[in-house]
């Protein structure tokens, strides 16, 4: 089928994968348009990055000969992924804003203000494949493991995939890089975004502060004793190594020490030395409701892999559907399970869909 009449809107962030997923689309005979989505609204005084991706998204369109949409999105933004994000972190759990952002904003948002201008499909600079099977629209791994982002996206569904292209999905990051250069991309070498989902790179304590009140309290050690003090519990997760200030502990060896748990009641961190200390491994985990990508009856058992983190290595497991969250029992132990982070389930390179982690479990 010819690409000709189909216009296509691309999300604009400013940076190298966007920009190159336009071009290629152009390449492929597709009328491009480009989006960028304001998410944030910056406090007066604040540098503002958003600003810095503009200029850079719209230096991009500009040589490609494409017009450049401009949305905020930053009402819905707040409404739907930022007051959960906070609400997560009071909760004392460790939430993942970029999940929820591609849900509710990237290809939602986004998706539908696309369709109004006019657009048949969107696309990203997502490291992600598509395959379409008869009635069903299949997230698949991309060709770039090692930046693959399928875990990111596991919370949106079949259907908004079926109007998603992901231009990238065969290629990997250092030849997106070179296609960039070799067209005088002015970010050809802009180093990747981190940090919380459209906020930015801030210091997350200073930032969260402006939104909850932190008390400080102890650090104990496996056995109970003070080896230190925090200044917030909510701010540490589990396997955290930085920002802990504890050593020179009398009657310890000199090894690091470990966030393995901590208690929101009592406002207290707990820590252990090691890096693969046995409190920071599990052999399975509960997880909350699964939201599978394209709906289906969920079976009784499922030998799958599951992924607990962005590059983290799949693991062989067990998963135990029942009435309430799904059980899953891991061929090998994982460290350092955070609960509010989640567990993305795969098949075959395939990518099932997912649940927020609820408990680490140990035999």
């Amino acid at each position: 089928m010819s690409n000709i009449n189909k216009t296509v809107v691309v999300g604009m962030s400013g940076g190298v994968d966007s920009s190159v997923a336009a071009y290629l689309l152009q390449k492929q005979g597709y009328k491009v348009q480009g989006l960028f989505m304001q998410n944030w609204q910056n406090e007066p005084g604040e540098v503002c990055t958003s600003e810095i991706d503009f200029n850079d998204a719209s230096k991009v369109c500009d040589q490609l000969n494409i017009p450049l949409h401009k949305a905020n999105f930053s009402d819905e933004y707040w409404d739907r992924v930022f007051k959960e994000f906070l609400s997560e972190h009071e909760k004392g759990r460790t939430p993942n804003p970029d999940i929820l952002c591609n849900r509710e904003i990237k290809f939602k948002s986004f998706l539908d203000y696309a369709i109004k201008i006019g657009a048949d499909h969107i696309a990203t600079g997502h490291y992600a494949k598509i395959e379409h099977q008869k009635d069903k629209s299949v997230l698949m791994r991309s060709k770039d493991i090692n930046k693959d982002q399928t875990y990111f996206l596991h919370e949106v569904t079949g259907k908004e995939f079926a109007k998603c292209i992901f231009p990238l999905e065969n290629l990997n990051k250092n030849e997106v890089r070179e296609i960039a250069e070799n067209n005088n991309f002015i970010n050809y070498d802009k180093k990747d975004s981190v940090g919380i989902c459209f906020v930015g790179e801030r210091n997350l304590k200073d930032f969260l502060k402006r939104f909850i009140k932190f008390e400080s309290g102890d650090i104990k050690d496996s056995d109970g004793n003070i080896v230190g003090t925090h200044p917030g519990a909510l701010l540490f997760t589990q396997g955290q190594r930085q920002g802990l200030n504890v050593g020179g502990v009398k009657d310890k060896p000199e090894l690091p020490w470990y966030v393995y748990d901590k208690s929101i009641e009592l406002n207290e961190v707990y820590v252990c030395q090691g890096e693969f200390n046995n409190f920071l491994m599990s052999d399975g985990l509960l997880m909350e409701e699964m939201k599978w990508i394209n709906e289906t009856i969920p079976p009784k058992k499922l030998e799958c892999e599951v992924q607990v983190r962005h590059r983290g290595k799949p693991v062989k497991c067990d998963a135990h559907f029942m009435d309430q969250g799904v059980k899953l029992k891991f061929s090998e132990q994982i460290r350092a399970i955070a609960p509010g982070q989640s567990a993305v389930l795969y098949k075959d390179n395939e990518c099932l869909g997912g649940g927020i982690i609820a408990k680490a479990l140990k035999d």
